[in-house]
């Protein structure tokens, strides 16, 4: 059996996994597996509404990688609901969710995420499991079960020599 499949044919990811938000432009983040969690949620910051064709939408700036501010993505996407939401710690806050695709492991499939200001945490994406249902199985054991490669994605040019 693959390694990375499951018996039922569905995938298996570590409890953090390096992914792409495609659907966003964003080539690499890495995302907590966090099955506690009903929807996935994303870090941003500077976010603002508009409407395009009367459709609401949302732009927000993403930093992808902890603790480093001088990485920037500015994205742009249709609001498809605004719901109150829990944290970890039990604090609410009303917070837009838009529908992206996910890319791990060679799938691709779309999920709602909502957008909240998580500057102050670990990982700048967590993947809840309404996006995880029939695709995902959690390993809490493994860590990166489909590679490191896209943390490279972002590594500083080497200096050149004279």
């Amino acid at each position: 059996m693959d390694q990375k499949k499951g018996k039922n044919g569905r995938l298996i990811a570590g409890w953090r996994e390096w992914m792409a938000l495609p659907g966003l432009g964003i080539p690499a983040i890495k995302g907590k597996m966090d099955t506690g969690a009903r929807t996935s949620s994303l870090h941003t910051f500077l976010l603002e509404t508009f409407t395009e064709g009367g459709a609401p939408m949302v732009r927000f700036g993403l930093h992808p990688l902890q603790r480093r501010e001088d990485i920037e993505v500015f994205c742009t996407a249709a609001v498809v609901d605004r719901r109150m939401t829990s944290d970890s710690g039990g604090h609410r806050e009303m917070r837009y969710i838009i529908s992206t695709t996910l890319s791990l492991g060679g799938m691709v499939w779309t999920a709602e995420v909502n957008l909240t200001n998580r500057e102050d945490m670990l990982f700048r994406f967590l993947v809840g499991r309404t996006a995880m249902h029939r695709r995902l199985v959690i390993d809490p054991a493994r860590s990166y079960v489909h590679g490191r490669e896209l943390s490279r994605v972002y590594r500083r040019p080497a200096a050149k020599r004279s």
